[in-house]
């Protein structure tokens, strides 16, 4: 039986399999078909986090070194925004750690492609949405925040990615089928699922049940109790009635995926930001702007209310733009003062070891960091993580990270449910979800000093109990050991 007639015993109506097979044809008709196509896989290290994080990116090639089945993992992916990127590091530095090797198998790399072809159109359509949500209102309130939040929770939506990710399993054939495979995306997953891939774990972003996550041949992993609960009984999945439960042992709630570097020391971070905090040194502010460049106005608002106290050495900014240079240049002719930042741009090894410097050091004024290279426009935030005292960012997957942080509004209702986390654990603040909101909460957060003390004790309490080892548990799922 296809995926896309039935998921967890709940038939799907004949008209959407209709729906879902004339949209595979179409895509076949607009991207082509590869499905005879034979891709050699070789592997090669990263460039760019290699060293940091093991990864070593498995290519369409003959040349290059082969996959050792026998250490390997296979972390399947897609850059689709930051989060899902971020995600798969987290997944192969835990991976790593624990002496393996992570392969990073990226279906939107392989442009050549059907899948990969079909993964850029359908990003670009994401990148789109996210970006008119910002600059439109009634766009956002009409359109984007329910279908980003309710049309991806229905079950026939995942009957027709089903359908989809069918195309995209060409790249595969020449995986090792008994090789642990982590899939940080749904279609990776499915995709594994459907090439025949025999231990896929299906690590899910969201805070909020949806069936867009769905990969039912694999193993759901979620971050959270109330996520667990919603996806255990398919919550909500169908408006009309309730549906037959998902399978227990297709499901485990592991706990936030987080990096092992980002935990190694994750105590000696927190005591540095009290240090910092109780001698009253300037408060290190990183504001992260990724993905599609959204609310470009909040963040240019932010850094004009916060240059005053950077000229009075109370505040020190550090900017990430990832790999949007047209978002620094928007940034810099809304706030002039800008100009004269010190910039970091496309130059990692600089990155590195600034961040390094700033950790145990001193820092101060506004540093600014761009990276074309998306591996290091993406683990920029993570290195500036660490020696930073307080992130500003949206409630996405960085909700979910080990560091104070300040929540802007989201974009996407999907996304409100990772500020509630972070608030229910303490580690961040509520969704601040207008300018003037922001605006009060920053301005309590630099003359109350006990909001960021309480961020970092509540961090080190989760850490107590094993809150942030997600992706340790997840690896223990893959490779079929005990529970970290």
């Amino acid at each position: 039986m296809n995926k896309f007639e039935s998921i967890f015993n709940n038939p799907i109506p004949a008209s959407v399999q209709r729906k879902a097979l004339k949209a595979q044809a179409k895509h076949l008709k607009k991207f082509g078909d590869d499905r005879q196509t034979d891709y050699p896989l070789t592997t090669v290290l990263n460039p760019t986090v290699g060293e940091l994080l093991g990864i070593h990116n498995l290519e369409i090639s003959t040349i290059g070194a082969p996959i050792d089945a026998s250490k390997g993992i296979i972390v399947g992916n897609i850059r689709m925004g930051f989060g899902h990127y971020r995600i798969a590091m987290a997944i192969a530095s835990a991976a790593r750690a624990k002496g393996y090797t992570p392969y990073w198998f990226d279906l939107h790399a392989y442009s050549q492609t059907t899948g990969g072809k079909l993964i850029g159109h359908l990003n670009a359509l994401y990148s789109m949405g996210s970006r008119w949500s910002q600059k439109y209102p009634l766009f956002n309130r009409l359109f984007w925040e329910p279908y980003s939040a309710e049309a991806f929770r229905q079950l026939k939506y995942n009957a027709q990615d089903q359908a989809m990710t069918q195309l995209m399993t060409p790249v595969y054939r020449h995986l090792p089928k008994d090789m642990p495979f982590v899939g940080t995306h749904v279609w990776p997953s499915q995709a594994a699922v459907h090439a025949g891939m025999k231990r896929v774990i299906n690590v899910i972003p969201d805070n909020w049940p949806m069936a867009l996550h769905l990969a039912e041949g694999s193993i759901h992993t979620v971050q959270t109790p109330s996520s667990y609960q919603g996806y255990l009984t398919l919550n909500g999945m169908d408006p009309k009635k309730t549906l037959n439960p998902m399978p227990v042992d297709q499901i485990a709630d592991t706990g936030h995926y987080i990096d092992h570097e980002l935990l190694m020391d994750l105590k000696g971070d927190c005591d540095k930001r009290l240090r910092r905090l109780e001698k009253g040194e300037a408060l290190r502010i990183l504001l992260t702007i990724g993905g599609a460049g959204a609310q470009q106005e909040i963040y240019a608002q932010l850094v004009r209310d916060l240059l005053p106290e950077v000229q009075r050495n109370r505040v020190v900014l550090l900017i990430n733009v990832g790999d949007h240079k047209n978002v620094w240049e928007a940034l810099v002719k809304a706030v002039p003062e800008l100009k004269s930042a010190v910039t970091h741009f496309d130059a990692w090894d600089e990155t590195v070891a600034y961040a390094s410097s700033i950790l145990n050091g001193s820092a101060s004024g506004v540093h600014v960091f761009c990276h074309q290279d998306i591996f290091a426009a993406v683990y920029a935030t993570n290195l500036l993580m660490r020696a930073c005292d307080l992130l500003v960012t949206k409630p996405s997957e960085l909700a979910f990270y080990p560091v104070p942080k300040l929540m802007i509004k989201r974009v996407g209702g999907h996304e409100a449910w990772g500020a509630v986390r972070a608030a229910e654990i303490g580690d961040g603040t509520i969704e601040c979800d207008t300018l003037p909101r922001i605006q009060t909460m920053m301005r309590l957060v630099l003359s109350e000093p006990e909001l960021l003390r309480s961020m970092n004790e509540a961090i080190l309490k989760a850490q107590s109990i094993g809150i942030y080892d997600g992706a340790y548990r997840v690896i223990d799922l893959a490779t079929q050991t005990n529970s970290n």
